[in-house]
């Protein structure tokens, strides 16, 4: 009975314990002590709508971290629209494999709820699995929910291992802002796409206007 016991228990494909989400809005919600990959256009933008849902529930830094030789940087005054800019706390490295490792450290410290990585090229599989790793050593460290997010340049995305993956691209209008949003994978829902209106409590999801094939949750 007993080895019968202990084959069950390998069998057995139920997660040991549920991770905690973050609860964006509507539909955008965020496994925590994971990464994931944010592309499109307004990656940015989305970005910081994230940060400021951590913000208000959560304290500690946000740390974003950039390469030195990118010449753009996050507007002040733009971004205290949908955070808190004194909260952030900006570090460049001058070397491209600096970046995914100062995410790691980061991440593996459990100091900061929120860890950004804005990045000039796709990670591999192996960076990624060691971000996920990090992130729970961070969670056990200091008891947070750390998470991480990868922003990746092009318009679709494709960082490989990432818990999950959104889209975001500008759809103005002349009377109001407005945006489309597109989940490209997660692991238990399909790809689905939203427009994201401007509204006075900030932004907030609009009825889906398609759904896409349930298999197509999972490429890349």
């Amino acid at each position: 009975m007993g080895r019968m016991s202990r084959h069950h228990a390998l069998l057995a494909r139920a997660p040991h314990q549920s991770r905690p989400a973050l609860a964006v809005m509507g539909e955008l919600s965020l496994t925590r002590m994971r990464v994931h990959e944010i592309c499109g256009r307004a990656r940015r933008t989305l970005a910081g709508w994230i940060a400021g849902t951590v913000q208000a529930g959560e304290s500690g830094p946000v740390i974003w971290v950039a390469p030195a030789w990118e010449g753009a940087r996050l507007f002040s005054a733009g971004l205290a629209r949908i955070a808190a800019p004194e909260r952030f706390l900006f570090v460049t490295p001058t070397r491209a494999e600096d970046i995914l490792w100062t995410l790691e450290e980061v991440l593996r410290s459990g100091a900061a709820p929120l860890v950004v990585g804005d990045l000039p090229g796709l990670p591999g599989l192996t960076q990624v699995r060691r971000l996920h790793l990090a992130a729970e050593a961070g969670a056990e460290a200091l008891g947070g929910k750390p998470l991480g997010l990868l922003l990746t340049p092009g318009l679709e995305g494709g960082a490989p291992g990432v818990e999950s993956r959104w889209k975001l691209d500008p759809a103005h209008r002349p009377e109001a802002a407005g945006w489309a949003l597109t989940r490209l994978r997660a692991r238990t829902a399909p790809v689905k796409r939203w427009q994201v209106r401007e509204g006075p409590d900030g932004p907030d999801l609009a009825p889906p206007d398609a759904d896409c094939p349930r298999d197509a949750a999972f490429s890349p």
